[in-house]
Formats: structure tokens, C-alpha cells, sequence
């Protein structure tokens, strides 16, 4: 089975760089938003796409046993 994140090296570091971006803005975006419901919620999707450009980074080095 292939990986993807192997495989592909370029596209891994656009969805990184488009993850990170986009989490970025949205966590300085909400912050904006003080004391209400909107910011927090703001804020959550932006460390929700901080980790999975984390995650994406990371995808590339796992190592898989094989059983």
C-alpha cells in the first residue's frame, strides 16, 4: 500500500502550508471576537487546522509495522 505523504512531497507541503495559514488567521480572527460564542468558536477550528497541518507534517515519517 502506498503513502501518500511519501509519495507526494509537494502537495504534502501545500496542504501544510494552506492548513497552517487558514488555522493562523482563524485563531488571530477569532481573537477579535472577545467574550463572545463566535470568537471561541473561531478559535477552535483554527487549532483544529493548526494540528492537522501537525498532522500531515508528521504522516510522512510514520513507521508502519508490518505484521
Amino acid at each position: 500500500m502506498s503513502n501518500f505523504a511519501k509519495d507526494h512531497p509537494k502537495a504534502r507541503q501545500v496542504y501544510i502550508l494552506v492548513f497552517f495559514v487558514v488555522g493562523l488567521f482563524c485563531v488571530i480572527f477569532g481573537w477579535t471576537f472577545t467574550g463572545e460564542m463566535k470568537g471561541l468558536v473561531i478559535m477552535l477550528v483554527g487549532t483544529v487546522l493548526l494540528l492537522a497541518s501537525l498532522f500531515v507534517y508528521n504522516s510522512a515519517f510514520k513507521d508502519r509495522k508490518v505484521k
